[in-house]
């Protein structure tokens, strides 16, 4: 038998009811790395109130904005929340520096990937984050052993496709879980 670190790269995490952290009420997180050194990881399923990714490329951008004004920024954790990610699918890679994190999935923190949404050349599908969910070694495993998190394999259509409202309970369906049956207090017998 095997003693290998856990890894979580590229799967998801599906916050548990009564966890103890309201910034991660209900939150599903997609993990763009995580080894023995901790972990990183973007909230998929937390809008930014009142905050569009055309409102962040014209403060950044010269020239017309994204030809779809209305793409939504997410709140992608309480990490660093000036500094922005875009999670996206893998066909795009930016000139400067791609993330590659798993098969459908890579992660780019430069301002050319804003500069080509604008331009219409940027990746098929993405979600901008500002912030980002980070834990030290160990620390995501123990919030796992006490039962904050479930796990679950991040796929496209839930990551991408799916309204934010909705991500919570598709992930926990995901794995056979109905969201109804989750309660936030530890029960007596």
């Amino acid at each position: 038998m095997t003693d290998e670190p856990l890894n979580l790269t590229g799967q998801l995490l599906v916050a548990m009811p009564g966890m103890g952290d309201a910034r991660f009420d209900h939150s599903v997180i997609f993990i763009t790395a995580h080894s023995e050194k901790g972990a990183m990881g973007l909230m998929v399923n937390k809008p930014a109130p009142d905050l569009r990714l055309s409102d962040v490329l014209d403060r950044l951008l010269e020239g017309p904005g994204p030809s779809d004004a209305g793409l939504g920024v997410h709140i992608g954790g309480p990490v660093e929340t000036g500094r922005g990610f875009v999670l996206h699918s893998d066909e795009y890679a930016s000139v400067i520096e791609t993330l590659k994190v798993t098969p459908g999935f890579a992660l780019t923190a430069t301002l050319d990937i804003l500069e080509d949404i604008a331009a219409g050349s940027g990746p098929g599908k993405a979600l901008m984050m500002l912030g980002y969910a980070g834990w030290g070694p160990g620390q995501l495993e123990d919030e796992i052993a006490r039962n904050g998190w479930l796990t679950c394999a991040a796929v496209s259509e839930l990551v991408f496709d799916l309204a934010d409202e909705k991500k919570w309970g598709a992930a926990l369906n995901s794995i056979g879980i109905d969201p109804l049956g989750l309660s936030a207090a530890a029960g007596r017998a």
